[in-house]
């Protein structure tokens, strides 16, 4: 146990590390934190109103982070080029999150085509039908992205990477609330970026 703790807190530490420079990326990452600790409490409620809050606040704004704030350059801090971030990246780096971004765009648009699915659900009743079956459709893409990944690590890594890097991810809003609570507060101040010994990136 004390080894899963461990590579739990290092895979913790180089996602900060080699991810999350920006105060913007920081900031989005604290709302997305917020929102999904909100989700978590709905899910056992109403799962798909939980997964159209998790999906359409926490994950865009924590992904448009990473997509459009994030410094794509040589990382001076920790002496790493983008790409061999994106190389070493254990969960999912920017061009796996394109496929999973793509896939949750899709869910919607497939539905408003067959919203049945090919017979396998209920008719819709009006747009909040469509936008439950939407929440459920989410729900099933995020746990899927989930397991899949995971088993995947344990066939190019191992059981025990894939299970840590699986909590991480079910974790990483409690985590991210903890580490990125200040950084509106430094970015209103105009900070923009968090390096530990102010190098450019």
């Amino acid at each position: 146990m004390t080894g899963f703790r461990e590579q739990l807190a290092e895979q913790r530490w180089d996602d900060h590390r080699f991810y999350h420079h920006s105060l913007v990326n920081q900031t989005l990452h604290f709302v997305s934190a917020c929102t999904f600790m909100v989700a978590y409490a709905i899910l056992w409620v109403d799962p798909a109103v939980a997964s159209l809050l998790a999906w359409g606040v926490a994950m865009t704004s924590r992904q448009a982070g990473h997509f459009f704030f994030e410094p794509k350059g040589y990382d001076h801090v920790n002496a790493a080029t983008h790409d061999h971030k994106e190389e070493i990246k254990i969960g999912y780096n920017l061009q796996r999150k394109w496929v999973l971004m793509s896939l949750w765009l899709a869910v919607p648009l497939v539905l408003l085509l067959q919203p049945t699915l090919w017979g396998a659900l209920l008719p819709a009743d009006g747009v909040e039908g469509y936008l439950r079956h939407v929440g459920i459709g989410w729900l099933v893409l995020g746990v899927g992205a989930i397991a899949f990944r995971s088993v995947h690590l344990f066939f190019i890594r191992d059981v025990e990477t894939g299970l840590v890097w699986a909590t991480k991810i079910v974790t990483d809003p409690f985590s991210d609330f903890r580490l990125y609570k200040g950084a509106p507060r430094r970015l209103l101040k105009g900070e923009r970026m968090d390096y530990p010994d102010g190098s450019p990136a």
